[in-house]
């Protein structure tokens, strides 16, 4: 099932240029997994070197912070949004 997902402006040059791209996977982890096959270093910016979420991405299931649901076991079915969003601080910049 294809869900789509925003993507934030610093990482769209691994997308080419796209703001919405479609991933496949039953939970949000599944789909960054489907966008680390699809788009090329994608992950690695979002997962640490563990495969964990990175402390400064924030990823939204319709407007909801994965945080407060099940993290990257959360489900995600047809139709849902997910947003990544980084976080907006100073210092070092990954993205």
């Amino acid at each position: 099932m294809a869900v789509k997902v925003l993507i934030p402006t610093p990482l769209r040059n691994l997308t080419n240029n796209q703001a919405e791209v479609n991933a496949e996977g039953a939970t949000v982890g599944d789909l960054i997994n489907d966008l680390g096959k699809n788009y090329n270093g994608l992950k690695d910016r979002i997962c640490d070197e563990k495969g964990n979420i990175r402390r400064f991405v924030n990823i939204y299931l319709n407007e909801e912070d994965i945080r407060f649901l099940q993290g990257e076991a959360t489900a995600v079915k047809a139709g849902d949004q997910v947003s990544i969003v980084p976080a907006i601080a100073g210092g070092l910049n990954l993205f």
